[in-house]
């Protein structure tokens, strides 16, 4: 998109006067894995495949939402490579005037098989999910013995050119060991590495503090062997604060979601795989939009309206440090990340 092009994008601004350009699209609830911080280990009741969009519902929302200023997508679930043909879901969102940048968020096991698909169809960039390169760490977090695959999935993504962050959830007690070898990985093949502390989203609905491993902290480690220079304002372009490595080679992003968090700077709403819009990760109201587009009086101006009805009531910012803070009722991947 050329600047004059860029100019003339409509701005889509919430009730507390932040821009909003990101929607974030869950595609299913459905998960290969079982993340301890994100899904129960067994029992878990997924959504009926009728109660998910369409792709052509979503394709709507998303013409619906780039006429009013948002331009960037990513993709997500649970695992959003379970969802069937999700190549042919890239394609339809890139065909919708205005976007300019899809994105993904997965666990990379399925990526061997679908990443050059993926790039073909248009999908941009990956972030990849990798908690632990140690085998048994990564196995006791994820509860599925797969990392070779995981790896496999990863080298195949960087194979068919896609730019990569690799997301790690910090947990105390668990991840001190695992910085280190991350920040090496990123080092070495040229990802981005992204620290994330640990949240009140585990599906236990159990907020255990004491696991959090603060930004700070994960940044004391890394400056144990390595000199860091923070990338200024890195904080009003994403959610992570960005360090660059005095050496140059290569940058890392901490998230301090809990320590720190940048909903000042929140640029972004979601969408679950049912269609109900949520202004916060941490929301306890959803706006249903999928009663909207299956409704065949409903026009796109009717989905527009409710959107910014939504936007007007998005929340200053969670609620995780104070005594009022009340968990959502869908666990981490029945939202979407």
């Amino acid at each position: 998109m050329s600047i004059s092009e860029s100019q003339k994008r409509p701005i889509l601004i919430d009730g507390m006067g932040r821009r909003i350009v990101n929607l974030r699209i869950s595609v299913t609830d459905r998960c290969n894995f079982r993340c301890t911080y994100c899904m129960p280990a067994d029992n878990v009741e997924f959504m009926d495949r009728s109660h998910l969009l369409s792709f052509e519902e979503i394709a709507r929302i998303v013409g619906v939402v780039s006429k009013m200023g948002i331009f960037r997508l990513r993709l997500t679930g649970g695992e959003p490579l379970l969802r069937k043909d999700l190549p042919e879901l890239v394609r339809m969102l890139r065909a919708v005037p205005g976007i300019e940048d899809i994105a993904m968020t997965t666990n990379a096991f399925f990526l061997k098989q679908h990443a050059k698909a993926l790039r073909e169809a248009g999908l941009h960039r990956l972030n990849i999910s990798l908690d632990a390169l140690d085998k048994d760490k990564f196995t006791h977090v994820n509860r599925r013995d797969c990392l070779e695959q995981v790896m496999e999935g990863i080298d195949a993504a960087r194979e068919a050119g896609f730019p990569i962050k690799i997301n790690a959830v910090a947990i105390r007690n668990f991840s001190e060991p695992e910085i280190l070898k991350l920040v090496e990985l990123g080092r070495s093949d040229g990802f981005e590495i992204r620290f994330i502390e640990f949240m009140p989203l585990d599906a236990d609905h159990i907020w255990e503090r004491d696991k959090v491993l603060f930004g700070h902290e994960i940044l004391d480690i890394i400056h144990k062997k390595f000199e860091l220079s923070p990338i200024q304002d890195s904080l009003e372009i994403g959610p992570a604060s960005e360090y660059e490595f005095a050496d140059g080679k290569g940058k890392i992003g901490i998230i301090t979601a809990v320590s720190n968090p940048f909903c000042d700077y929140c640029n972004r709403i979601r969408m679950t795989a049912d269609g109900k819009l949520r202004t916060c990760l941490f929301s306890t109201n959803e706006h249903n939009l999928k009663e909207l587009v299956r409704d065949s009086n409903a026009t796109d101006a009717d989905v527009e309206q409710r959107i910014r009805a939504a936007l007007v009531t998005k929340e200053p910012g969670h609620k995780i440090n104070l005594d009022d803070f009340e968990r959502p009722a869908r666990a981490m991947h029945a939202i979407g990340g």
